[in-house]
């Protein structure tokens, strides 16, 4: 069944002249924030968002158990992808069940950033039963959001507008939602032989396009929340001199409320170049992608950083699971036979054992200790 506008979407007044946030807006409401850490969350029993969320598969359990090993981390805000296919499969079904995953993170103090689009991994999403993960390989099942097939077809863009307004109205002045992240790494490209051939060419003419109607629905709602899209390529030298950036990536930076960006980098002295560049926007940054272990992207190494800088802190995974992020991206090239000796993401096993204790207790001492 599709179900493309829900009673709170016909409902909402949208404000066609609202406007990115001011300087002071952005800090005043940033001020008002503790030092925001946590984790991009994905339940370890779920491949994709897809099965994260769809009726028959979202797992309230081990969403609950994984969320309270969050919580007793310190963790205080998680990163949590959608996807415009549940909306459409069952839109009032989906965003119940947004509710009662706000409820569990509300009950142990976790504020969420939702994801609404994604470019990167599988170009080809569908509905229903998932793929098993492929083992030993990074993300085999993870989806893009909206996918080729509607990305690169200009004329299907607007199929989006009731998503992206429907979403962020329902939840418009929800306090348990911090920040909306709309569009992960746009222009990013499939990994894998099979899956490249799939990508479109010339992504970043759609992907532009389609990240320009979203900031313009987003703002059409009008949220009590900011609006950000994470900077994740390119020279990091240019990343504070707009004009000499892409078209997508300069669009990204000058029409945040707040900045956002991914540091997989393995050289601390490379991580903060991006910060100081960063730094020229005079806005609050917001780190929404790191760790990567076995280049020295830790938590050793990097929370010490963004506390001093209060820069929000947001690592990927953390529980192993289905989506198989302990094993490195270049398994995409060569595939291990066995789990690696440095995991790449992830900070607890499915049974709540961490990958390391003395790294979760530095991780405790962090954020508990200020």
């Amino acid at each position: 069944m599709r179900i493309s506008i829900t009673i709170s979407f016909l409902m909402v007044i949208v404000n066609t002249s609202a406007q990115k946030w001011t300087t002071e807006k952005a800090w005043s409401w940033y001020e008002k924030q503790p030092w925001l850490v946590g984790t991009n969350f994905n339940p370890s029993s779920s491949i994709n968002q897809l099965e994260f969320w769809q009726a028959e598969t979202f797992d309230r359990t081990t969403i609950e158990r994984e969320l309270k090993w969050s919580s007793e981390l310190g963790m205080n805000v998680h990163r949590v992808y959608l996807h415009n296919l549940l909306w459409e499969q069952n839109s009032e079904g989906f965003l119940k069940r947004i509710e009662l995953y706000l409820s569990i993170a509300a009950k142990y103090e976790i504020k969420t950033i939702f994801v609404l689009l994604d470019d990167v991994w599988h170009p080809e999403p569908y509905l229903g039963k998932q793929p098993d993960p492929i083992p030993h390989l990074h993300n085999s099942g993870w989806v893009q959001a909206p996918g080729a097939k509607i990305l690169g077809d200009l004329s299907r863009h607007d199929e989006l507008e009731s998503y992206v307004k429907g979403v962020i109205s329902k939840f418009t002045n929800d306090k348990r939602v911090l920040l909306w992240d709309l569009y992960n790494e746009p222009d990013n490209r499939a990994t894998g032989k099979e899956r490249s051939k799939l990508e479109l060419k010339n992504k970043d003419k759609y992907s532009l396009a389609l990240l320009k109607k979203t900031y313009r629905w987003a703002r059409e709602v009008n949220p009590s929340q900011p609006l950000t899209v994470g900077i994740w390529r390119g020279n990091i030298s240019n990343w504070g001199k707009p004009d000499n950036l892409p078209e997508l990536d300069r669009f990204m930076l000058e029409n945040s409320d707040v900045i956002s960006f991914h540091a997989y980098d393995g050289e601390l002295e490379k991580v903060i170049q991006k910060i100081n560049e960063l730094k020229n926007y005079n806005r609050p940054l917001f780190c929404t992608e790191y760790l990567a272990r076995a280049v020295g992207n830790t938590f050793e190494v990097l929370l010490p950083l963004f506390k001093k800088e209060k820069i929000a802190a947001i690592n990927w995974g953390l529980v192993d699971g289905k989506t198989n992020t302990k094993y490195p991206w270049k398994s995409w090239v060569i595939r291990p036979s066995k789990e690696p000796e440095v995991w790449h993401h992830d900070i607890f096993r499915s049974d709540g054992t961490p990958f390391s204790k003395k790294e979760v207790n530095f991780i405790r001492k962090m954020i508990l200790n200020n």
